[in-house]
C-alpha cells in the first residue's frame, strides 16, 4: 500500500503537531462523509429507474430465489420506490412525480412478465421484464447484482440498496482524496476534492440503485492507480490499474473499455509532448502502455463471451429496445440522433450552466497548475463524453448517470486551485509544496518534500514515500 501523505500511518520521530495535523485530516474525511449520510437518509428509497428491477431480480437470483419470485419482489420494490416524491433534499436528482398508482404499477410489470415468459424469454438470471436481447444487456454485468447479494442477504431490498449504495459513494470520494493527495495537494484540497465528488452528480449517481455508480467508484481507483504509475509507484498503481479495469469489465464493461481507451490516448499525447520538451517520459509510456493493453483485454473479453456491442447498442436505441425490425445500416440514423442529442444538451447546458462553468474553472486549473492528476482527470472527463455519446438518448437529456464521468473533472482539478501555484522565480523553493505549511511547526524533524511537478517521477524521493 502507498504511502499516501496525510493519510499513511505515523512515522517514527515525527511531532505531536504533525501527528495533530493528520487526526485533523482523517477527522474531516470522517465528517464529510457523516454529514452526506446524513444528507442520504432523508431519501432511503424513491431512487428507482426502470432499469433497478433488472438488476435487483438479478441479484435476488443469485441470493437463491427462483427467477418469478426474484421478479415479483423486484417489481415490489420498484413500485414502491415510484411513489416517492421527487428527492427535493437532494440536488441533481430529476427524477418526476410517479403518474400511476403502486397497484397500476405492478399489475403492469406483472402483465410484462406475463407476456414475455410467453414469447420466449424464459432463461436468465433476470426476470423477463422484456425481450431477451434487451434483457441480455443486463445479463452482461453480473458485477453489480453480485456486489449487491450480502446487503440485500443481511438488510433486505430497501436498506440494503441504500447501503450499497452510499458504500459506494463514500468509496469513491475517498479515492478522490487519495488521489489528489497522491498527486501532492494539500490536506484541504484533498478534502475539497471528497466534498466536490459528493456534492456533485457523482455522489448523487453513485447512490442510486444501478451499475453506474459501482463503475464509477472503481474508475475513481483506476484513476488513483494512474497518479501512482505517472508518480513513479509502479506496483501498487499497475494493480489498481488492472484490478480496477478488471472489476470494471463486470460491472459496466462498456465503460472500462471507454476509460481505459481514453488513458491510453491521453497518456500516448502526454508522452509525445514530453518527448518534444525532452523531458522524461518513460512512466507516461508506460501508464499508456497499460492501459491500452487492458483496453484492448476488455474488448477481446466481451467479445468472446458474445456480450452486446456498439452494433446492439445502436439497434436498441433505434428500435425502441428491440421491439422494430433491425435497421440494416443503423449508423446514418444513429449520427442524426447524434446531432439531434448533442444540440439540445448544448441548450441545456446553456439554460442551467452548472457544468460549463465547472469546467471553466477545471480548464482555469489546467493551466495555472501543473500536477500529475490534470491528464487523468482529462481521461476520466473524455470517457464520460464517450459513454454519452454512445447512448444518443434524449430520455437521457435530464440525466447525469451516463456521462458521470465527466464531473470527475471538477472534482478532480478545481481543488488544486486552493493550494499555491508554483513561481517561476523559485522553481525548487520548498514552499511550492502545499503540505508544507501543514508542517511548519515541524521544521526542524523533517525537510520539506520536493515540489509538486508535471514531471512524472519527479517525486520518487519525496518525504511522502517514508
Amino acid at each position: 500500500m502507498p504511502n499516501i501523505r496525510g493519510l499513511s500511518p505515523t512515522p517514527r520521530g515525527v511531532s505531536a503537531a504533525t501527528r495533530r495535523t493528520r487526526r485533523l485530516g482523517l477527522a474531516g474525511m470522517l465528517l464529510i462523509a457523516v454529514a452526506f449520510a446524513g444528507l442520504q437518509l432523508t431519501a432511503v428509497t424513491g431512487r428507482a429507474s426502470p432499469d433497478t428491477k433488472n438488476y435487483l431480480s438479478y441479484a435476488l437470483s443469485l441470493r437463491g430465489e427462483d427467477r418469478q419470485e426474484a421478479g415479483r419482489l423486484a417489481i415490489g420494490y420498484s413500485c414502491a420506490s415510484g411513489q416517492q416524491a421527487p428527492l427535493d433534499l437532494i440536488p441533481w436528482t430529476s427524477r418526476k412525480a410517479a403518474g400511476e398508482t403502486r397497484e397500476q404499477c405492478v399489475r403492469r410489470l406483472d402483465d410484462s412478465v406475463a407476456y414475455w415468459s410467453g414469447h420466449g424469454n424464459t432463461s436468465g438470471m433476470t426476470a423477463p421484464f422484456a425481450n431477451h436481447r434487451f434483457m441480455a444487456i443486463f445479463e452482461a454485468r453480473p458485477g453489480y447484482p453480485l456486489f449487491l447479494v450480502p446487503f440485500l442477504a443481511a438488510f433486505g431490498a430497501t436498506w440494503g440498496l441504500w447501503l450499497a449504495g452510499l458504500l459506494v459513494a463514500l468509496a469513491g470520494s475517498v479515492c478522490v482524496l487519495l488521489t489528489l493527495r497522491a498527486a501532492g495537494a494539500s490536506r484541504r484540497a484533498g478534502l475539497a476534492g471528497q466534498a466536490l465528488y459528493l456534492a456533485l452528480p457523482t455522489g448523487t449517481v453513485a447512490m442510486n440503485p444501478l451499475s453506474d455508480g459501482l463503475s464509477l467508484a472503481l474508475g475513481t481507483a483506476v484513476v488513483l492507480g494512474c497518479v501512482l504509475l505517472l508518480r513513479d509507484r509502479p506496483r501498487t498503481g499497475a494493480a489498481l490499474v488492472a484490478g480496477g479495469l478488471a472489476l470494471m469489465f463486470l460491472v459496466r464493461y462498456s465503460q472500462a473499455l471507454l476509460l481505459a481507451a481514453a488513458l491510453a490516448g491521453v497518456f500516448l499525447a502526454r508522452a509525445g509532448w514530453l518527448r518534444l520538451k525532452r523531458r522524461e517520459s518513460a512512466p507516461v509510456l508506460r501508464a499508456a502502455g497499460l492501459c491500452g493493453a487492458l483496453a484492448a483485454l476488455v474488448y477481446a473479453g466481451a467479445h468472446l463471451l458474445s456480450w452486446p456491442m456498439g452494433q446492439d447498442s445502436a439497434q436498441d436505441l433505434l428500435t425502441h429496445h428491440y421491439q422494430r425490425p433491425d435497421l440494416p445500416d443503423p449508423w446514418p440514423e444513429f449520427f442524426v440522433q447524434e446531432r439531434v442529442f448533442w444540440s439540445a444538451w448544448l441548450r441545456r447546458q446553456a439554460t442551467y450552466p452548472v457544468l460549463p462553468v465547472l469546467l471553466a474553472l477545471s480548464a482555469w486549473a489546467l493551466l495555472r497548475r501543473r500536477s500529475v492528476v490534470l491528464p487523468v482527470a482529462l481521461a476520466a472527463g473524455a470517457a464520460g463524453l464517450l459513454n454519452q455519446a454512445g447512448h444518443p438518448n434524449l430520455d437521457q437529456l435530464l440525466g447525469y448517470r451516463l456521462i458521470v464521468f465527466v464531473w470527475l473533472l471538477p472534482a478532480l482539478t478545481i481543488p488544486l486551485l486552493l493550494d499555491r501555484p508554483p513561481t517561476e522565480s523559485a522553481p525548487h523553493d520548498a514552499s511550492r509544496d502545499p503540505a508544507r505549511a501543514e508542517r511548519s511547526a515541524d521544521t526542524t524533524a523533517r525537510v520539506a518534500p520536493a515540489p509538486v511537478d508535471d514531471v512524472p517521477g519527479a517525486d520518487r524521493h519525496s518525504t511522502s514515500r517514508s
